[in-house]
């Protein structure tokens, strides 16, 4: 019976009017089933696979056989690697030891630190540098007075930076006044030597520090500035001494530069 079967398959390889061509693999595992069946079933042989094979006998011909069967295995070529790769042996470091890599890297972290704060530098300074006043602004910023021009117990007012300022020529009488005044006693306490650089010149802000208003020099009940705008009274050191005016009359930053009084 085995040889039956052999030659049915060869007889079913050879056919020309096969279906589909079967696979080597297929025809192997329909040879195997058949040889297994021979002595289980001398008769018709029936065999179900991945592969369909459909037979019909009788006696010991055979009218039609039909094959139907796919590929069990898809064939695969194995083709050599055909690809050059490229020596890079010379860009690798002769010195690849672990510390020669973290000092590297932290050289690089270094210098990349140092640039990036060049860079940060730069841009804040360059902003600032826009964001100041200009010459022009700077010019006006300052305010020059000649001291020769005023005598002695006279007051200058001078406009700086939009405010009025007062420049008062004072006499001896006047320093003595200023300097004999208790200042446990007023509503802001400042000794007269806290007000000014030299005895004979005061150099004061024109402006109320009740609300804002201009005080009028040579008035009041002490002989020195007067807001009638709400009664605030200041010596003839600018301290308060009567009206609702909580502080002194502001000083501003000024400086002496021969005969010149300079302010700002």
């Amino acid at each position: 019976m085995a040889s039956l079967t052999r030659s049915i398959a060869s007889n079913i390889t050879n056919r020309s009017y096969n279906n589909l061509p079967a696979s080597s693999s297929a025809l192997r595992h329909i040879f195997h089933v058949s040889s297994n069946h021979d002595d289980e079933h001398p008769s018709t042989h029936v065999t179900k696979s991945n592969s369909s094979v459909k037979q019909r006998s009788t006696g010991s011909l055979i009218n039609n056989s039909y094959v139907n069967a796919s590929p069990s295995q898809a064939f695969s070529l194995r083709r050599n690697h055909t690809t050059n790769v490229p020596d890079f042996s010379k860009y690798k470091k002769e010195n690849s030891s672990a510390d020669a890599s973290r000092s590297f890297a932290y050289m690089m972290v270094g210098t990349t630190a140092l640039v990036s704060a060049a860079g940060a530098q730069a841009t804040v300074s360059d902003f600032l540098a826009n964001m100041s006043a200009s010459a022009d602004v700077l010019a006006l910023a300052k305010a020059e007075v000649d001291l020769a021009s005023i005598p002695e117990g006279k007051n200058v007012t001078i406009k700086w930076r939009g405010k009025p300022v007062f420049i008062r020529h004072r006499t001896r009488d006047e320093i003595a006044e200023a300097n004999t005044v208790n200042v446990q006693e007023l509503r802001d306490p400042q000794q007269d030597a806290e007000r000014v650089k030299q005895p004979e010149w005061l150099v004061m802000l024109g402006v109320c520090t009740h609300l804002g208003c201009v005080p009028i020099g040579e008035a009041g009940d002490y002989g020195g500035w007067y807001c009638p705008c709400h009664g605030s009274h200041y010596d003839i050191s600018g301290r308060i001494r009567k009206g609702p005016a909580p502080l002194n009359l502001e000083i501003p930053e000024y400086n002496f530069q021969e005969d010149k009084l300079i302010i700002g």
